[in-house]
């Protein structure tokens, strides 16, 4: 399954979809290509009954360093490249799907990575990983989400400041942020992200998507149209 994909290696394991970014020699730099290959197996996890989990990784030393800041140069502008960068909706697919997706980070997670990362529904960590969001000191606005979902998930001040000045931190302050829920050794992020993805992938898949819909869908609402929500989806789990 991995031989369709130039810049990602996609697996399907039991009933585990394992998507890797693969461009190790730019530390997994997001582009146009990976983007295209992304949406691709995305589209393929969403439509195979028998995947209950995806797995989201990156090859060689960095989850993903960024946008691939190298295909700027060959469009007109920044705007035409940034628009035809996010012609096709990975964000969305990632928002949509409503299987478990666990993201397990290292080395670097910069600007998309982060975006990517804040669009799992669990987050792991290794101890050695160097956060940041750069994208407004390289003159631009983040575009892949990371204006909502870092606030989202830290708040509004610290979110600011992240976004703001562009700073670098570690794993111990993005768990401190809430950024991710784990932080592991280097040596173990492999294993214990594979064992959680196939934990969850054997959930039923009635409760798990109805778990991931409750919660996307009721988190901006008043606190009793979420609680109607969640009774619509657990009795629906149920019956």
């Amino acid at each position: 399954m991995s031989d369709a994909f130039g810049t990602i290696i996609f697996e399907k394991e039991g009933s585990v979809a394992h998507l890797a970014l693969n461009r190790p020699d730019r530390l997994n730099a997001y582009s146009v290509a990976m983007r295209d290959d992304f949406a691709e197996a995305l589209h393929a996890v969403a439509e195979d009954e028998e995947i209950g989990a995806l797995l989201i990784t990156g090859k060689g030393r960095a989850f993903c360093a960024g946008a691939d800041l190298s295909e700027f140069g060959s469009a007109p502008s920044q705007a035409i490249a940034r628009n035809a960068r996010w012609q096709r909706d990975v964000w969305g697919q990632l928002i949509g799907l409503d299987k478990p997706i666990v993201v397990a980070v290292h080395g670097y997670c910069i600007g998309s990575g982060v975006e990517i990362l804040l669009l799992g529904d669990l987050r792991i960590a290794a101890s050695d990983t160097v956060f940041a969001m750069p994208e407004v000191q390289l003159g631009m606005i983040p575009a892949a989400g990371g204006s909502q979902t870092l606030p989202a998930n830290v708040g509004p001040a610290i979110a600011l400041d992240l976004l703001y000045t562009g700073r670098r931190f570690g794993a111990a302050e993005a768990l401190a942020y809430g950024m991710v829920s784990r932080v592991v050794e280097p040596e173990s992020l492999a294993s214990m992200a594979g064992d959680i993805a196939n934990q969850l992938s054997e959930l039923p898949r009635r409760f798990t998507s109805g778990l991931k819909r409750a919660w996307s869908e009721g988190f901006e609402m008043p606190l009793d149209a979420g609680l109607a929500l969640e009774t619509r989806m657990a009795a629906g789990a149920i019956g």
